[in-house]
């Protein structure tokens, strides 16, 4: 960030007296824990702080400090839209898109007259804010809000717990354990001061990572039973229809991170994961090294994301999306 930037931000906050936090639909750990850090922040200096989320988030992110204030649109769509329009000043979290929060919020961001910020990791944004701190070099939502609220906005303020714990469950779900996105010093400085703060990484670890449901493992059982590879292009997938979800008693989370496991096969370095809801498609992209897989999302699914994990949606049977990808890759147009 620049020093015009913080100065207006600065000059924002002065007139401001409602804050509105949005993130992403489908949030993970990064979006939820950017944004209850902006919360907590915000709340700390006596802000009418509130935090919307497009849909429920897992619930093994549910005993984090402050998660049970925020706003699932789903559940409470007039008072989610509500809180975006009456916020003075409007933060948009791990998203580079109004649409990214669903048909039910993005007009209501797009509409909010407040100062906009947009914080993001991700390429290519397509919103129009006041300010915008958006790169793709880091790691995380979470290591943003991390430099902007402790390099930037206000160099030498402690961290509290609650702020603390959030930033470290962002950073540690989104790069997966520190096993990615995490090649930078800038990552494990954020996570030493965090820890330096007294949060226990081993216990924050066991609530995010041993805190599944029995569906989920069900899930991933039928999903790798679809496990399909294609050796000769590096490529795998796997997929769950929408049957196999109701079967195994889905529940929001349940699938996360199941794309991952399609790259822990020798010779492969690029996977893809489908799951059929009820109107589309859902499709989730990993890749590494060369292959770039938010490219592979814009050319042949209208999605995107980061170079190496990206995201879509198809509209249409999930056969069909399953032969789509596999069309695309034997065509090698990635």
């Amino acid at each position: 960030m620049n020093e015009l930037d913080i100065h207006k931000i600065k000059e924002a906050l002065q007139k401001t007296k409602k804050i509105c936090i949005v993130f992403h639909f489908n949030p993970d750990g990064d979006a939820l824990g950017s944004a209850l850090a902006l919360y907590h922040y915000f709340k700390e200096d006596g802000y009418d702080v509130s935090v919307v989320s497009p849909n429920p988030f897992p619930d093994f992110l549910n005993w984090m400090e402050g998660s049970d204030q925020v706003i699932v649109a789903q559940e409470h769509l007039v008072k989610a839209r509500k809180a975006i329009k009456e916020a003075d000043m409007l933060y948009v979290v791990d998203m580079n898109a109004p649409h990214r929060a669903g048909q039910d919020l993005q007009n209501s961001i797009i509409r909010n007259k407040g100062f906009k910020v947009l914080i993001d990791h991700h390429v290519q944004p397509e919103i129009d804010c006041d300010v915008m701190y958006s790169t793709h070099l880091t790691s995380s939502a979470s290591e943003l809000v991390f430099n902007f609220l402790y390099r930037y906005l206000t160099p030498g303020r402690p961290i509290v717990k609650a702020i603390a714990e959030a930033l470290y469950v962002g950073i540690i779900t989104d790069t997966g354990s520190m096993s990615y996105s995490c090649d930078t010093p800038s990552t494990y400085d954020a996570l030493g001061q965090l820890i330096a703060v007294g949060i226990n990484g081993e216990q924050i670890h066991q609530k995010v990572y041993s805190n599944y449901t029995e569906s989920r493992l069900r899930l991933m059982a039928v999903a790798l039973s679809h496990l399909k590879i294609m050796p000769e292009y590096g490529a795998s997938y796997m997929y769950l229809t929408k049957q196999e979800l109701i079967d195994n008693n889905f529940q929001i989370g349940d699938t996360e991170g199941f794309v991952n496991y399609g790259m822990t096969i020798k010779g492969i370095d690029f996977t893809a994961f489908f799951i059929e809801r009820d109107t589309r498609i859902r499709v989730s992209f990993r890749s590494k090294g060369r292959v770039d897989v938010n490219l592979f999302a814009r050319d042949n699914y209208n999605g995107g994301g980061h170079h190496n994990a990206a995201g879509a949606f198809y509209h249409g049977p999930i056969e069909e999306a399953i032969a789509h990808f596999e069309k695309t890759v034997r065509e090698g147009k990635y």
